[in-house]
């Protein structure tokens, strides 16, 4: 089964120069015909089964709140999320830092300014809640996005309380992620 451009956007959730960086980067194959793209449904699955996801939930296309690219500072002590996190935010072009604790995400934060905080709420050391209330001394304003394994009632109004833009739930694939940084972003072009 072959699916045209608009019904690839409509499944995986993403926007057109997200599917246009996906093709040229080779990771999901397309057919030209004519004026038009083609993809079979198995390589958009197959594609979708590597990244550990299934259809993705919708992404809303933001502005950015700057001139340039905007910038994402990612704080997990999990080399392996940081590295998805910024392969996947660096492939919707996006400009990546990364820490692994609390206390470098914080040098960061103060040499650098940033449109987004991504932070795993259990580090050790600083843990994420402690890392999102220093970063508000810095910044009052900037989105925050938490990555949890488990989230309990208490973490979760306390995270609401700090301004909490969402959350990424363990395990979470490259549509989670598109999709957790739009919403995040668009609340803020929205104050």
């Amino acid at each position: 089964m072959f699916l045209t451009t608009e019904e690839v956007l409509e499944y995986l959730q993403v926007n057109l120069r997200t599917v246009y960086r996906l093709i040229k980067a080779g990771k999901i194959p397309a057919v030209r015909v004519g004026r038009q793209w083609r993809f079979r449904k198995r390589d958009i699955d197959a594609w979708l089964d590597s990244q550990g996801t299934g259809p993705a939930i919708p992404v809303t296309a933001t502005a950015p709140p700057r001139q340039g690219r905007t910038r994402v500072l990612v704080v997990d002590d999990e080399p392996s999320i940081r590295d998805l996190l910024q392969k996947t935010l660096a492939l919707a072009e996006y400009e990546v830092d990364t820490a692994s604790d609390g206390g470098t995400a914080l040098g960061l934060l103060r040499a650098s300014e940033y449109d987004l905080l991504v932070a795993d709420l259990k580090m050790p050391g600083m843990d994420g809640l402690t890392l999102i209330r220093q970063a508000r001394r810095l910044h009052a304003n900037l989105p925050v996005i938490i990555i949890t394994g488990f989230s309990s009632e208490s973490t979760a109004i306390e995270a609401l309380n700090l301004g909490v833009a969402g959350y990424l739930l363990k395990p979470f694939g490259v549509p989670d992620v598109l999709s957790a940084a739009s919403r995040a972003l668009g609340a803020t072009s929205a104050r």
